[in-house]
């Protein structure tokens, strides 16, 4: 009787051990059946689609994470639950396994019975992916790398529950795709693939006004926004060109709205008195200045900076951003009769300083800013100050790693990414929409 104990308590202990196991080993895979299946949940165009495509993905990596026969034990993997519902998909994973006892056998218990779940919950995004489309990027591989990544990037979101808007920018923005109408949910993937397999490459770095026009989507076509809102930046370059209604001396012209335009380096030898450029058209992709208007090809136009970024003053009347500051780049309002290099430093600086400030502002209301920075331009010296164009993306991205002036940690922390190459875009947005996945779920 002593022994039969015994044996039964040795059994138990053994048995128990190994259901441990057994438990700790389909835990594992189920909460990697629904991670896998939280990603995959966002291919398909229709609810359908992405239910059998999470599914599928779900099977995959739990079989993948419990081979069958382990520990002798055999898995069964319900059939994953996905439910969709006002832009939260919510997937659901339950799973057993039978394992053969040994010595436990001796008092009736043959089998033990294991059994996990897992839930995985992505909740919806409102996303507005801004695409730089400058002269600096016109050679056909990088258009060509720039397109494929671009579009690559916008199959990781569900087009019928994530919101996406799409624009691209050079000297003036496009908005390719906005939000749609009446808060409605999903999104133009075909599209906007369209969109961006047709853009040209020409202008320059007007980097604000594509900023203002994605917090734009983001504050006022949506207005029942979603838990997580972001803007996905992609660029080459720092900022040298930025849109207000600015004051011109030409008698026929007080004032007029548009974009005044300059380079990334200071303007040196003969014939470069009127650099940089003048008043081009707000809404104008390219730097062409249209004849027989206001505006002219020579920043001599224009007489004096406003105090205050004032191109869309009436639709946000609330919102300032300074233009004539001493901080954190000093810019003076006197553009009449200076010097050349006086007209390039302000519009220089102006730009970067309000492209920093548009993005301190999206970031105190709740949106994260994800920047992606391509080429040898961001790494090198540019502008009036010499300045890293990827020092600039850190600031707007709110990363800890950027200049210590712009870091908040109290605000939205983003990422910031750099491809040296053609080759590095896809990692660079791979790693950008994982971040963004990991914190809607």
């Amino acid at each position: 009787m002593s022994l039969a104990a015994l044996l039964a308590g040795l059994g138990l202990a053994l048995d128990a051990g190994l259901g441990y196991m057994v438990k700790a080993k389909l835990d594992a895979a189920a909460d990697g059946a629904a991670i896998a299946a939280g990603q995959a949940v966002t291919r398909g165009n229709t609810p359908d689609q992405q239910k059998a495509n999470a599914q599928q993905a779900a099977t995959a990596f739990f079989n993948a994470n419990y081979p069958d026969g382990f520990l002798n034990s055999k898995p069964t993997l319900q059939t994953p639950s996905v439910t969709f519902d006002k832009g939260t998909v919510t997937i659901d994973i339950a799973a057993q396994a039978q394992v053969p006892t040994t010595f436990t056998q001796l008092i009736g218990f043959k089998t033990l019975n294991v059994a996990t779940s897992s839930e995985s919950i992505r909740r919806d995004l409102d996303m507005a992916f801004v695409v730089d489309t400058t002269t600096s990027m016109n050679s056909t591989a990088v258009q060509k790398a720039v397109r494929a990544s671009s579009i690559d990037f916008l199959s990781n979101f569900d087009v019928t529950n994530d919101r996406v808007a799409l624009m691209h920018f050079a000297t003036g923005t496009v908005v390719d795709v906005p939000f749609k109408a009446a808060n409605a949910r999903g999104f133009d993937r075909s599209t906007m693939t369209t969109k961006i397999n047709g853009y040209s490459f020409n202008g320059n770095t007007n980097s604000e006004e594509a900023l203002w026009n994605a917090r734009w989507q983001l504050n006022h076509v949506i207005t029942q926004p979603s838990s997580l809102r972001v803007i996905v930046f992609f660029s080459d370059g720092a900022p040298n060109s930025f849109s207000s209604t600015f004051p011109m001396t030409k008698s026929s012209c007080k004032t007029n709205t548009g974009t005044i335009v300059s380079s990334d380096d200071k303007p040196s030898g003969s014939g470069q008195q009127d650099n940089p450029g003048g008043l081009y058209a707000l809404g104008v992709q390219t730097s062409q200045a249209l004849s027989g208007t206001c505006y002219d090809n020579t920043a001599a136009t224009v007489d004096h900076l406003p105090a205050n970024y004032n191109a869309h003053a009436a639709s946000e009347p609330s919102i300032t951003f300074p233009i004539v500051t001493n901080t954190p780049r000093v810019v003076t309002q006197d553009m009449n009769g200076a010097s050349y290099t006086v007209r390039y430093r302000n519009i220089n600086r102006a730009s970067r300083n309000l492209l920093e400030s548009m993005a301190a502002q999206a970031r105190s209301e709740g949106i994260f800013v994800f920047a992606l920075g391509y080429g040898p331009l961001l790494t090198v010296g540019k502008g009036a100050d010499g300045e890293q164009g990827q020092d600039i993306l850190k600031c707007i991205a709110n990363v800890p790693d950027g200049p210590s002036r712009c870091y908040n940690p109290k605000q939205p922390v983003g990422v910031y990414c750099y491809a040296a190459t053609t080759d590095d875009l896809r990692p660079c947005y791979s790693q950008i929409a994982s971040q963004i996945l990991r914190i809607s779920k």
